[in-house]
Parts: structure tokens; sequence; C-alpha cells
């Protein structure tokens, strides 16, 4: 499955070896943003927040992770907790924030799980340097294969707006698939994107 998905492809989670995939991460990295004034530089911290809502196949809302719910409630979904800075001090090459999904023990009522961004404190996508998000097979301590990367900070899709889906895992006939849409929304606040969420992209 070495595959960097574009926007709107979909892919089987099946595994060269043919066994299914497990669990995956979807990992956040952004820095600060850098604002040049008649004093030398500053740096101005910046608050991206990655968040998972579940939804039953008649596209219910079951449940939201974020960074103030950092657990699904049947356990199988974590998030890594809040980063509020980024990379203030240059890009380390490390994800500030981490949503780890495992498919094993998902709650057999879970159909469709969608992975959304947004700045919380209103900072266009398009001023954030090095901002990009990447979903992979693995841990939050070790990347296996990554399957699908978004560049935020370097594509002129995403600058003017403040919010994202990712892409949604989907399951058919018992197997996972996922859908990685990398659009903004026009949506302000995670409630708003979760919304969109279900009347659009489910």
């Amino acid at each position: 499955m070495a595959i960097n998905l574009q926007k709107g492809q979909r892919i089987n989670l099946q595994k060269d070896n043919g066994n299914k995939l497990q669990s995956v991460c979807v990992g956040i990295n952004w820095g600060a943003i850098v604002k040049k004034g008649f004093f030398g530089t500053t740096k101005e911290a910046v608050d991206l927040d990655a968040s998972c809502a579940l939804f039953a196949e008649d596209k219910q809302l079951l449940d939201v992770i974020y960074f103030g719910n950092l657990t699904s409630k049947d356990g199988s979904v974590r998030h890594s907790g809040d980063d509020l800075t980024g990379d203030v001090d240059g890009d380390d090459g490390l994800d500030n924030e981490i949503i780890t999904l495992n498919f094993t023990t998902l709650h057999p009522a879970v159909t469709y799980v969608a992975f959304m961004l947004n700045s919380f404190r209103g900072h266009d996508f398009g001023h954030i340097p090095f901002a990009s998000i990447r979903i992979y097979e693995g841990t939050p301590t070790r990347v296996n294969e990554v399957f699908a990367t978004y560049d935020i900070a370097h594509s002129p899709d995403f600058a003017g707006y403040v919010s994202m889906v990712m892409g949604v895992f989907y399951k058919r006939n018992d197997e996972w698939k996922f859908n990685a849409i990398g659009e903004p929304t026009k949506d302000k606040k995670l409630q708003e994107t979760v919304n969109t969420v279900g009347q659009n992209y489910l």
C-alpha cells in the first residue's frame, strides 16, 4: 500500500501482504507565524486543532474527539493533546498533534470516521509556515507507511480558510476504505465543520 493519495482518491485499507490495516495515525505539523516589524521579527503562536468525528450508517453523530475530549467512548480513538503554539523555533520534523484510530476496537455502530482541522484563533491556513498533514500506518512514535499527505502551507487551495476536512474512513461490507478529501470549508468553528461533514462528505 505504498500510496501517496491525491485529493479525492479512495483506497481499500488492505496491505500488500493481504492483511487489513488495523490502526492508523493522523499527524499535524505546523509552525508559528513570523512577522517582520521595525524592530526585527516576532513569532506569533498558532493553535491548530485536529479533530475526529464518528458517525453511524444513518449519518447520526456518535462521538467527537478533540482537545476537550481526548478519547472516544469505546477507546478506539485517542488524541495526543492540545498543542497551543506549533513549532515556535522552526520545524522539528515531528507532529504537533496526533490522533490514533484502532479499527479493531471501534464500536460496530460506527460506519464513518471523519478527520478535520481547524485554526482555533482564526489564523489563515495560507499564512502558517510548513503546515502539513500526514495519514499513516503506525503509532505516534513509529511511522510504518504514509499513505496520504497534504501540504497546506504551499497549496493555494487552503489560503483564506481556517477549517478543512482531511478525509473520511468508511465501512463497506465490513471492510474499511479511505476517501482522501483534503478540502477547505467556510466554517469557523469545529461544530460547524462537523455539521458540514455530516451534510456533505459521508
